[in-house]
């Protein structure tokens, strides 16, 4: 990766840190457009890969932008995907932390935080089709327990491990591969 291409890679990766409402993950569906389909550092099982091990390692979710950037640059990559994208969400946050501990009754401070929840609720959905479409290729079986898990979560308080296991059992016994 030149020069030209790490500043690239850090500039996008801070305009995305303004718009990751609803964390890092909420990108994804950018992050992929950008790295596997214009850029094509990696292919979308790799991005896939990436995702779903910082998802499975201890630690906060964010480390899948490290793992992105390692794919698309070595070291270097690392650190500009990970400091594009946390430090202006970083600046942003401490910011508007002030401005609402200042203005902790003020109309506008509930209205803010009214109007991103559906925001974040969308950008991360959307993240999870991106993964789900990158993953489950045209496999019915894969597209039927992605269905049937999103339902189960959706309408119970089912804890997440159980269906992470059911996945594993399936997986292990050969229903899905």
């Amino acid at each position: 990766m030149n020069t030209s291409e790490l500043i690239d890679l850090l500039l996008h990766f801070a305009s995305l840190s303004l718009l990751a409402i609803g964390g890092a993950l909420s990108m994804a569906p950018e992050m992929r457009r950008y790295l596997v389909d214009e850029r094509h550092w990696m292919d979308g099982s790799q991005f896939t890969d990436a995702i779903v091990i910082a998802q499975a390692a201890p630690g906060p979710n964010i480390l899948f932008v490290t793992l992105l950037g390692w794919q698309a640059g070595g070291a270097v990559g690392a650190l500009a995907s990970t400091v594009g994208l946390l430090l202006p969400s970083s600046v942003a946050t401490w910011w508007g932390w002030r401005l609402k501990r200042a203005r902790e009754d003020s109309a506008w401070v509930a209205s803010i935080r009214l109007g991103l929840s559906p925001i974040a609720v969308g950008l991360t959905a959307a993240a999870g089709w991106v993964v789900a479409d990158s993953n489950n290729h045209a496999d019915w079986r894969l597209w039927a327990i992605t269905a049937l898990t999103t339902v189960i979560v959706a309408r119970t308080r089912l804890n997440m491990l159980w269906l992470i296991a059911a996945g594993a059992v399936l997986g292990l016994t050969g229903v899905i591969g």
